[in-house]
């Protein structure tokens, strides 16, 4: 078991940036796969940026690449989100998740654990 705290939302103006975080609970942080997803009003859960559990490889969806990256501290048991060059599109509430797996996938449905969720509103 393991839980899950999103925090880092708001309200940003296009072209801005801001910096989400995921706090872990319970089972050891290192044997998690870590991942973000999104889901915008009207629209499926998307998988967002991933990184493995032993933090060597990172991946991003095409959408956020090269603008936002994604980062784990295992002293402090949390996973970051630093978004940069935000644009409307990115509007959602921005979930973290875990996984046991080795490689996190990219479909939502692999992941067993989530947080609640943290709202990213960019006006533009």
């Amino acid at each position: 078991q393991v839980q899950l705290v999103e925090s880092g939302g708001g309200l940003v103006q296009a072209g801005g940036s801001l910096r989400l975080s995921c706090a872990a609970s319970g089972r050891t942080f290192s044997t998690f796969s870590m991942g973000w997803f999104r889901q915008a009003p009207g629209k499926e859960r998307e998988f967002v940026a991933a990184i493995m559990r032993s933090g060597s490889s990172t991946f991003y969806a095409d959408s956020v690449k090269g603008r936002f990256t994604i980062s784990r501290d295992y002293d402090k048991n949390t996973m970051s989100l630093q978004m940069t060059s935000l644009k409307s599109d990115d509007t959602a509430v921005y979930y973290c998740a875990a996984t046991g797996s080795l490689y996190p996938p990219r479909f939502h449905g692999a992941y067993g654990y989530w947080g609640q969720g943290t709202q990213v509103t960019v006006s533009s």
